[in-house]
Formats: structure tokens, sequence, C-alpha cells
């Protein structure tokens, strides 16, 4: 493979240090790739036989696929915005921006749910959540790996499976999850980032031409992470707008769904993470859909892998608490968006 260069050390970067950035889950692995997994995000992506697409193909994999990722690679191709491809073990490569990294991580269910909720995220590559408390009844919708839910309670079905009720935030529906599959969330985990520093002193810069996100404190940088900005997609033109703006609103959750899903729409669940900076909805978030960050390819908002996007959360203000499901209006951090 060839040096990276200091272009791409700034877009394969990002990831790594939010990753350093943001309090692992206490994995202990001597492998860093054991139990890794990747998620296909798309209709169908091929597998090749080294990490470039003008290799052989050698697989055609379908979307939600699990794949065992054994290592990664970076390409030849000097000139692409993502160089990095996943290994699957002697099968072939995989370019990242198509694949989700994944863990399957069961856990005890909590028998004692307050009134108020538990923030949860789904632990597992994903899970289909149910109409009710019963794995025949119809599915509503399937949840993806780190996306984020409330759970409202709890229910054992007959045949001993343990479901967690999950609220809809957008369409104040109910649905039911196995609950082995959804991780509560701690006080710890989401504890404010350098809360000693002043609000004031913070400030988030958003450059559109390198598609980076970078964080500063006392005007030093401390958190660098590839984006996902306005794009052109095959049903349109959509832009991030440029200038000043706060993160007025946050949500740890939220449901994002807009227009016709056979055209430009979309009906995503359980978004993570969420600051928005504009009454239009313009916001910065976790996302599972793709794995493609340093080029333009969302709405408008902000795409974010989640742990980058929990990280930053968990930095600015306002400040929201582990039972609340948003803070509004307070005064925020401020971001800049330039070219």
């Amino acid at each position: 493979m060839n040096n990276v260069s200091r272009r791409d050390f700034l877009k394969l970067s990002g990831i790594g240090l939010a990753g350093l950035l943001v309090p692992p889950l206490n994995f202990h692995f001597d492998d860093p790739f054991a139990a890794q997994q990747g998620r296909v995000t798309t209709r169908t992506v091929w597998m090749f036989d080294r990490p470039s697409v003008k290799a052989a193909p050698v697989r055609l994999c379908q979307r939600d696929t699990l794949l065992s990722i054994t290592n990664t690679a970076v390409s030849d191709d000097e000139e692409a915005h993502n160089r990095v491809w996943y290994e699957v073990g002697s099968e072939g490569f995989l370019y990242s921006g198509n694949i989700q990294p994944v863990r399957t991580i069961l856990n005890t269910p909590s028998m004692d749910i307050p009134k108020q909720g538990l923030l949860a995220e789904i632990s597992v590559p994903y899970t289909d959540a149910h109409e009710s408390a019963d794995r025949t009844s119809p599915a509503a919708y399937r949840m993806y790996y780190e996306t984020t839910h409330w759970i409202k309670s709890i229910s054992t079905a007959q045949d001993g499976q343990v479901w967690y009720q999950i609220r809809d935030d957008k369409f104040d529906k109910s649905y039911y999850a196995r609950a082995e599959h959804l991780r509560i969330m701690t006080e710890e985990e989401l504890a404010p980032i350098s809360p000693e520093i002043p609000s004031r002193e913070k400030k988030i810069m958003v450059r559109l031409g390198e598609q980076i996100v970078i964080a500063y404190e006392n005007n030093l940088p401390v958190f660098v992470s590839p984006v996902s900005t306005g794009g052109i997609l095959r049903v349109g033109t959509y832009t991030t707008p440029q200038g000043s703006f706060v993160t007025y609103y946050k949500r740890p959750s939220r449901h994002m769904a807009a227009g016709d899903l056979a055209s430009s729409g979309f009906d995503l669940p359980g978004v993570p993470w969420v600051q928005y900076i504009t009454k239009g909805g313009i916001s910065f978030h976790g996302t599972f859909w793709h794995n493609d960050f340093g080029r333009p390819r969302s709405h408008g908002c902000i795409n974010m892998s989640s742990q980058a996007a929990k990280w930053l959360y968990r930095w600015t203000s306002p400040q929201v608490s582990l039972n609340k499901e948003f803070a509004y209006g307070s005064r925020g951090t401020n971001v800049e968006i330039v070219v």
C-alpha cells in the first residue's frame, strides 16, 4: 500500500480520534477485530479480491448481510475521499463506506423500568420491533446497531421471552423489541465532557470543503471527525447552510421521517445524538445507514458516525439529563459552517 498523505490522514483518522476520545464499552479483546462484524447498508454491494473497485468481484452481498471483519486495508487510489476497506477473512475486501461496523452483544434485561423510562441503544446488528410482545406479531420497524430508543415498560411472553416496550417519539406509538438486544445507558457514559471549560470557550467548526468537523476549546482543537453534509443525490440537490449557528435543541434519540420513501423520503427510527442548529431541522446526528463519511451525501444534516456524534453531544451545551428526552431553548455551543 502507498503512504498515507496528510489529506488522507485527516480523512482516515477522524473516526480513530473519535474512538480514542469516546470511552469504550469495556471490551478487553486481545485481538481488536475479535467479534467484529460488518453489516451491509445498501441494497447490494460487491466484495472484491483486493481493496479496489477495479479488482475482480468475488461475491455480491445483500442489504443487512453480516460479515466477519478480520482486518482493514488502505486502497491505492489516492484520489478517493475514503481509502479504507474491510477485509473479510480469506473471502475478500469490502469498501468500508457501505459497511456499518457492528457487534453482537446480548444484555441481561432490567426488570425495573422507572415511570420516565430509560434510554437504551441497540447492541446487536439489528433487531425487529413488533406491534406486540409476541415474535409472531407483525414487525413494525427494523432497528439497527447503536440506534437509541426510550424503554417505557417490560413484558414477559408466555414462551419466556422478555420484551421492552419502545415508545416512538414521532408517531406516539409503542412497539416491542427483545430486551436482550438493548443496552441501557448509564449516567457515567453520558456525563458531560470538559464541563470545566466555559461554554463561550467551546466552538464547533464544520468545513464543507474538507467534510470534517472540528471541536475547539480555547481555540485549540480537541476533536476531529469526518462528516457527510448536504449532497447531490439521485432525487435532488441538498445543501448544508453556511454561517453561524448554536446547538439550541438536543435529543438523544429521534425518529426522523419525511417525504415519500419511493423518491427522496426517509423513515429512520432511533437516530442517535441529535443536535439541532436550525428551525428547519438541520442537525448533527449519528448515522447508521451509511459509513461513507468524508463526502457530501446527506439531505442537509451533518452525518457523523454514532460514536463521534455521541462524543460531540456530550461535549456541547445544553446538557440533557439522563432521564430527559430533550433539552430546548437554552444557550448552546457556537457552530461555524464554512466552505
